[in-house]
């Protein structure tokens, strides 16, 4: 099965990265640039072994909670394929 997991800083979180790259756009001409956020995206292939759509959302979930998002500060989501 696979899946795209994207993880994205929380509205409230100071995005720097993304502001540096609004500022590089405007200063190469990109008018109208309001915002830039930054994330991560993540393609991961699990091998079947006949486990249901479930237990692999399960175990994505996991996977995302525990090593691919500081739920602190990060929002994540998947689309399963």
């Amino acid at each position: 099965m696979k899946a795209t997991v994207t993880v994205e800083l929380k509205p409230s979180v100071l995005d720097p990265q993304g502001k540096a790259i609004q500022h590089s756009l405007t200063s190469l001409g990109f008018s109208g640039v309001e915002d830039v956020r930054v994330g991560k995206l993540f393609r991961i292939t699990l091998a079947d072994g006949g486990q249901t759509r479930e237990n692999f959302e399960k175990q994505l979930r996991q996977m995302c909670e525990r090593l691919l998002a500081n739920t602190v500060v990060e929002n994540f989501s998947y689309t399963i394929e």
